[in-house]
Formats: C-alpha cells, sequence, structure tokens
C-alpha cells in the first residue's frame, strides 16, 4: 500500500514538473544572459550518486550503501535554489539477517527450495525518498556570480526494506506475499541538508555540485506482520505470529554527494572585437 502511495505521489510530481518545465523554458527564452557577467535565472535538471554511512536505528539492519536519482532546480537571480528530487537506494551490507529469516533457515544456516535442495538467495536493501527542498548559493569561492558555497534544507518522504532474492524463486515461502513478512519495509518523514559548492559554467557541460548531505528520517515498520516475531504455546507445542513491532525510528544516513547538471536558459553570444 505505501509503495502504490509512493508511485502516485511520484505520477503527481512529475506532472506538476513537466508543467513548470514548459513555462520556465519559454520565459528563459526571452532575454539572453551571460553566466560569467551577472546572476541569472534557470531551470536546471541534474542526476546525483550519493555514498552513504548509516546512523541511528537504521544502521543496526545496514552497512554502507548508495544512493543515484534525479530532480529539478530552479534558480533565481538572487540565487535562491528551489528543487525537488527522487533517489533509488541499494546496497548489499545486510546485518542480523539470520535472526530475521530463522523459521526458514537450516541449523548450518541454509534455506531448502522446493526442490529439496539447498536454495541460493541474497538479500540487499533497497529504497526510495522523494525529497523537496530550498537553499541558496552564498558569495564564497566564487567562481562567477552564479557559483558559490551551496546550502539546502528540506524535507520527504523515505522507505528501506530488505530485498530477498532467491535465484529461480524456487523457495515458496519467500515468494510474493510471504516474501513480504520478512522484509522490514519501513518508512516516514525525513528532513535532509546539503552543504557543498554549487558550480555553473559558461557551457552547458561544465555544471556540477558537490558536498556532504544528511537525513534524518523519523520511520516505522510498514508492514502487518513480521514472520520471525513468533510467540511459543507450551502446551500445544505450537508457534503463533505476534504480529509486528511499533516502535518508531530515527534512521540517520551521512553521505557524500556530486551531482552533474544541464542548465536551460538563453545564453548570450560571445562578443568578439575586430580590429
Amino acid at each position: 500500500m505505501q509503495i502504490t502511495i509512493f508511485a502516485k505521489i511520484y505520477c503527481i510530481v512529475r506532472k506538476i514538473l513537466a508543467v513548470i518545465f514548459i513555462v520556465i523554458f519559454f520565459t528563459q527564452i526571452k532575454a539572453q544572459v551571460n553566466v560569467s557577467d551577472s546572476a541569472i535565472s534557470a531551470f536546471i535538471p541534474n542526476i546525483a550518486y550519493t555514498f552513504q554511512a548509516p546512523g541511528g536505528d537504521v544502521a543496526d539492519r545496514y552497512g554502507y550503501n548508495s544512493t543515484i536519482g534525479g530532480g529539478f532546480m530552479y534558480k533565481t537571480k538572487k540565487n535562491l535554489m528551489f528543487s525537488v528530487d527522487v533517489n533509488f537506494i541499494f546496497g548489499n551490507q545486510i546485518k542480523n539477517a539470520d535472526s530475521i529469516l530463522w523459521i526458514v533457515l537450516t541449523k548450518n544456516g541454509y534455506i531448502i527450495d522446493g526442490n529439496g535442495t539447498y536454495a541460493n538467495y541474497a538479500i540487499f536493501q533497497r529504497g526510495y525518498s522523494i525529497n523537496f527542498r530550498v537553499g541558496k548559493i552564498l558569495k564564497v569561492l566564487q567562481a562567477n556570480p552564479n557559483s558559490g558555497l551551496m546550502l539546502m534544507g528540506g524535507a520527504g518522504y523515505l522507505l528501506h526494506r530488505m530485498r530477498i532474492d532467491v535465484q529461480h524463486e524456487t523457495v515458496q515461502q519467500l515468494n510474493d506475499d510471504y516474501g513480504k513478512g520478512y522484509d522490514r519495509l519501513t518508512g516516514g518523514i525525513n528532513l535532509n541538508q546539503f552543504i557543498g559548492y554549487f558550480y555553473m559554467g559558461r557551457t552547458r557541460v561544465l555544471n556540477f555540485y558537490a558536498g556532504f548531505e544528511f537525513y534524518q528520517a523519523f520511520t516505522k515498520n510498514l508492514r502487518d506482520r513480521d514472520f520471525d516475531q513468533l510467540i511459543y504455546d507450551q502446551a500445544t507445542d505450537t508457534y503463533t505470529v505476534a504480529g509486528k513491532d511499533n516502535n518508531n525510528y530515527v534512521d540517520l544516513f551521512f553521505g557524500i554527494k556530486i551531482g552533474w547538471m544541464i542548465p536551460i536558459y538563453n545564453r548570450a553570444p560571445d562578443t568578439y572585437y575586430y580590429h
């Protein structure tokens, strides 16, 4: 359900951004500007990669991870920044996986598949985030009026889970809805901050930003059941599913981020002097 809601939000944002793109594009072509001489307004599609270290509660589940994403920025002539971005989270450092899959593991730590053989499987970290941010480019280390120290802050929604990938999907107890009982789907509102350097050059190619990014996500378990949470009934010698944990978590991420941009504006032609 939560992923469906997230997908709907993404579609709505995409449509809004398409309208914004059209409006800003036709606005920009009315005036010609020179990046080196004056601060300009520009619509800025961008893509970014981040290497992250976990902190807080999420560090109990995962190690280092990465994100890759894309978004749109709008920079005003006063160097104010507004942006929206969508990111895919991925990693393969899983902690305490055996304690979650203990129901389906043998004593030697293997999973028996439907053919009676040991299943080949792997567990990954996966997730998504969507963020809205505002910020400012400061007159610090300016290469031109459109570059400098960039400070951004914002809020958004973040999801993360364990993806259990079984070769040939031969383990019925981990397929489809059964697998959801082990994936620890967790999500909630996040706050985020970025500090780094923003560079807009005279060409469309050499434009980038890089710096440090921080997330504080206030999350909770989004599944109805966690299959590893069982209660043993000694009288009947049976286990029953207790439900899920209802804890609230504070998930922290600390990252090094670099992005590449393609500013959209109408550049003034170069001036040549003939003697």
